[in-house]
């Protein structure tokens, strides 16, 4: 009797899941699709639909047009039920995003705070995350966790930074957070991060490079559908890449990285004035000067991706903070750079650009736990 009974409530939870993971990937749904595309009997189904309906997971609303008969009721997920909190650490602030069960972003805020290794950050921190869920009206119930995003190199069991020579948070704890915030924490280097988030936007991808053009580049790598970090968390580390041993000295102390060229510090250096407002002149004024600065710029990442993707053979995916300001003549000179003087040709499919900009480590980061959530209804 016991193993039936388990029997009868695994068959339950699966039928349940089904339902629930059909709606969640058709966006809106009606009984009768469920019925006839799961093939499930309409008394299963409509079990299923109350007692989720019940749990506060769907909601139905509106109809959908009539097609000669009475009108079905449209059902969704509701894409709020769980909210995934993710924050992206830098320098001199940090970005702070909530992500719905879509991986939407429905709220952030970019808040200054420079990194110290003390107890007056990390409680200031906490304090503006309380502070960031109770202004948007979040039902801490609702929170499923919060995950960290930072700069730097992070232990094999995300609990410590084990180099982090950009921010000086080398043994920055997860339970500098955790011990601060009452929900779940979870810790991740912000370039891991930044994939995850392309591979959730692109899931069709088995395989991607990903450049991650922030104040200080990152780079990733995605191989069958996993960000690939290595024996000791270092794959995909592109900004230490010497394309110049004369070249610019880097802040890890080596001269000619990557990171001297195609970071946006770097372009915030040579063009004399922040990025920003690099761009609004750039467009604004066609200076010839600022569109040299601008193609040097996308010649040192053309040379870097077409080497690259001589090792990784896969699609290349422009990423982070600059990644908005990339124009499509700039993705058409930028493929025809890395096209130049390479064995192989890309194609113009081979070349993404991402479109969450700053926000984007953080975003990823808050996908962990949205991931998590899903995993046992969704997968």
């Amino acid at each position: 009797m016991r193993e039936k009974g388990m029997t009868t409530i695994t068959l339950k939870k699966i039928n349940r899941d089904k339902v629930y993971q059909y709606i969640y990937n058709q966006k809106e749904a009606s009984k009768l699709q469920i019925v006839q595309d799961l093939q499930m009997g309409l008394s299963t189904v409509s079990q299923n639909l109350n007692e989720l309906e019940n749990d506060g997971l769907i909601s139905r609303n509106g109809y959908f047009e009539s097609t000669g008969g009475r009108k079905a009721q449209i059902i969704r997920i509701v894409e709020d039920f769980r909210i995934s909190i993710g924050l992206g650490i830098l320098k001199d602030m940090f970005h702070i995003v909530a992500v719905n069960l879509y991986g939407d972003a429905i709220a952030t805020e970019t808040i200054e705070l420079p990194y110290e290794n003390s107890d007056a950050y990390y409680t200031a921190l906490a304090a503006n995350v309380e502070l960031f869920i109770q202004t948007n009206h979040y039902d801490p119930g609702k929170i499923v966790g919060i995950s960290i995003a930072t700069q730097g190199i992070i232990s094999p069991d995300g609990t410590v930074v084990t180099y982090g020579d950009i921010m000086g948070n080398a043994n920055m704890q997860l339970s500098d957070f955790s011990s601060r915030l009452p929900y779940p924490c979870h810790l991740e280097h912000d370039s891991k991060a930044a994939a995850d988030l392309e591979l959730w936007n692109h899931p069709q991808l088995d395989s991607a490079l990903i450049f991650l053009l922030n104040p200080n580049l990152g780079g990733a790598i995605i191989t069958g559908h996993e960000v690939h970090q290595g024996n000791h968390m270092r794959s995909g580390l592109i900004e230490h890449i010497c394309i110049d041993p004369d070249g610019p000295e880097c802040y890890c102390g080596n001269h000619g990285c990557l990171e001297t060229y195609c970071s946006a510090n770097a372009l915030k250096a040579a063009a004399g004035m922040p990025v920003q407002e690099f761009f609004n002149l750039l467009h604004q004024t066609h200076s010839l000067n600022l569109t040299q600065i601008w193609r040097d710029y996308l010649d040192h990442l053309a040379f870097a991706i077409r080497n690259l993707n001589l090792v990784i053979d896969s699609p290349v995916i422009i990423s982070g903070y600059l990644a908005p300001y990339f124009l499509d003549a700039d993705m058409q000179y930028l493929l025809n750079k890395v096209n130049e003087s390479s064995l192989f040709q890309m194609t113009e499919d081979q070349l993404l650009v991402g479109n969450h900009g700053q926000y984007t480590p953080a975003i990823g980061a808050a996908l962990y736990y949205i991931k998590e959530f899903l995993t046992p209804v969704v997968s």
